[in-house]
């Protein structure tokens, strides 16, 4: 029998339907969250949520992709966008091993590479996007920003920025 990968077969499912595990250990805090929805917001869900299917209780007990169901949860916006149905990709694994597949979901995520970061900020500048805009679609706060800019070593990122002046130098009298 010929491999199909579960991504292949995504369904829609009512939320009322989907429940998280007991399991997993994985936290967001709340400034991805806020990242998150925006994400959701503008390009809707591009993920499928991981679920394993319970025939015998008729729920979707959640894998992969928690974050992803608390969005909607918590959001009527979303929740009426997407009229109450979750993009579901259905697994069929004991619990020992959806248990495996949550923690690697989760490891697999990896984290971002400052220098290529930095160089996002760099081409968005460039190409006349505000600190404020980054700060929005990207889910940055000032300081990153800034510590980002400041990796590139380029002058005209900060051509627009107004410093204050800390200190003055003291006139001698000679």
């Amino acid at each position: 029998m010929e491999h199909k990968s579960p991504v292949y077969s995504v369904i829609p499912v009512p939320i009322e339907k989907v429940q998280p595990n007991h399991y997993n250990p994985n936290k967001v805090a709340p400034p991805e969250m806020r990242l998150l929805y925006e994400s959701i917001k503008e390009d809707g869900y591009t993920m499928p949520v991981v679920c394993y299917y319970a025939k015998e209780r008729d729920l979707y007990l959640i894998v992969d992709g928690f974050h992803r169901y608390q969005i909607m949860l918590e959001h009527p916006d979303i929740y009426e966008r997407e009229h109450g149905l979750l993009p579901v990709s259905v697994i069929n694994k004991s619990l020992d091993r959806r248990m495996a597949s949550t923690i690697r979901h989760n490891r697999a995520r990896g984290a971002h590479n400052i220098d290529l970061m930095s160089n996002i900020i760099k081409e968005l500048h460039e190409l006349g996007r505000s600190d404020a805009w980054i700060s929005k679609h990207l889910g940055m706060d000032r300081d990153e920003i800034l510590r980002l800019k400041q990796i590139t070593g380029l002058a005209a990122l900060f051509r627009d920025i107004n410093f204050g002046q800390a200190w003055q130098p003291a006139q001698e009298d000679k």
